[in-house]
């Protein structure tokens, strides 16, 4: 099974640390939706990547998708802004799920 966990693709040292970040891309598809944060979903990606994809682990799709639009993945992750959100097939294939 896959690792979804945002620092999966990073290697680590011979000491046992974390290497230089690697993120895993997520590339805009035709197929994306657009989606505007709802209120319950403020400073919170896991419970919206729970709600859509079945797994807290996701969250970091949301920042890697709109990187122009989200900076902080957290912080800017607030009621009103429109993003982009992967359909889950395409993130099954992509990060192989």
């Amino acid at each position: 099974m896959a690792n979804l966990k945002l620092y999966s693709t990073t290697d680590i040292t011979e000491q046992g640390h974390l290497g230089i970040f690697q993120p895993q891309a997520v590339p805009a598809s035709s197929t994306d939706i657009e989606f505007t944060i709802l209120p319950q979903y403020t400073y919170r990606p896991d419970l919206l990547a729970f709600d859509l994809y079945g797994t807290k682990d996701l969250w970091w799709v949301f920042a890697q998708r709109n990187m122009d639009i989200l900076k902080d993945p957290v912080f800017d992750f607030v009621a009103g802004t429109r993003i982009f959100l992967p359909q889950e097939q395409n993130l099954r294939k992509r990060l192989g799920f």
